[in-house]
């Protein structure tokens, strides 16, 4: 009979054991999400930041572009209203989609590519995006890592019990991001 006693005790043990070390598993996978989104976050404010100094560069030069003009600007403000992955990968990729247009037209306008002002915020908005490119790619892998957690035994148990919730990808929300750009000369 105290076989069995302390073999239950020791089972217990063990049990809770695995359950402290999945929860605090799960815990630093979430950690780790939430630090991935953060630095997206970082990268998209100086996106943002960006934004505003192109676009009045570029308006003493691109008289007849007023209307894309005030759409990089409407697109950069719900950009910076967006609040989770999913508003902020809609905003993000109608903002995106819009500073692709306006960098192709700038080729149109040989005074305003030749500004050193002009290819300056041009190299950073490059740099900038390529960092956005690689955080995104990050916060969508530990998303990945840490939902598959959720979803698997034993982890599913311990994260049922403790109510931990699946995180939403940061994810292309336009068509026009998806397509393959077209290149003309």
């Amino acid at each position: 009979m105290s076989y069995v006693v302390i073999l239950l005790i020791v089972v217990a043990i063990i049990l809770v054991v695995m359950a402290v070390g999945i929860y605090n598993s799960l815990v630093r996978q979430r950690n780790e999400c939430k630090n991935s989104w953060s630095q997206i976050d970082v990268q998209l404010k100086r996106r943002h930041d960006l934004v505003p100094n192109l676009v009045e560069t570029a308006k003493g030069y691109m008289k007849h572009e007023r209307e894309l003009l005030e759409g990089i600007a409407k697109a950069r403000s719900n950009a910076v209203a967006a609040h989770t992955p999913k508003e902020a990968g809609a905003a993000e990729g109608i903002l995106g989609n819009l500073l692709t247009r306006f960098m192709a037209v700038v080729e149109n306008y040989p005074e305003l590519k030749a500004n050193q002002n002009m290819l300056a915020l041009q190299e950073e908005l490059t740099s900038t995006e390529n960092k956005i490119s690689f955080a995104r790619q990050h916060y969508n892998d530990a998303v990945m890592h840490y939902n598959n957690r959720l979803e698997v035994v034993p982890s599913n148990i311990v994260a049922g019990m403790f109510g931990f919730e699946p995180m939403e990808f940061f994810e292309v929300e336009t068509l026009e991001e998806r397509e393959v750009v077209k290149v003309q000369f």
